[in-house]
């Protein structure tokens, strides 16, 4: 079973970048699907980004589409998130999430979960 540790949040202003990471343990990093979600205060967890196994596909939400990308280092076990052109309404917990099913946008197939890290957009 893989486990993953995110890293990489904090305190930007709007308009800045951040750049997450998300490493896994295991060494069957390269076939799972990979993706991030985000939970703000008082809301429900949404999708923000997916990478599928080996990176041939990618998949974002329509509110970070043209801001944020995701990719990964299968030799390294782990996966970024690059977000530029950050919003006050990116600040939330963003979550790095695998999945041996797919690479969906739905947070049920996914069946391993990091901690977590927070990232705050002042305006």
């Amino acid at each position: 079973q893989v486990q993953l540790v995110e890293s990489g949040g904090g305190l930007v202003q709007a308009g800045g970048s951040l750049r997450l990471s998300c490493e896994a343990s295991g060494r069957t990093f390269s076939s799972y699907n990979m993706a991030w979600f985000r939970q703000a205060p008082g809301k429900e967890r949404e999708f923000v980004a997916a990478i599928s196994r080996y990176g041939s596909s990618t998949f974002y939400a329509d509110s970070v589409k043209g801001r944020f990308t995701i990719s990964r280092a299968d030799a390294t076990n782990t996966v970024y998130l690059q977000m530029n052109s950050l919003k006050p309404e990116d600040t939330a917990v963003y979550y790095c999430a695998a999945s041996g099913l797919s690479a969906s946008t739905t947070s049920r197939y996914y069946h391993t979960w990091g901690q977590g890290t927070q990232v705050t957009v002042s305006s």
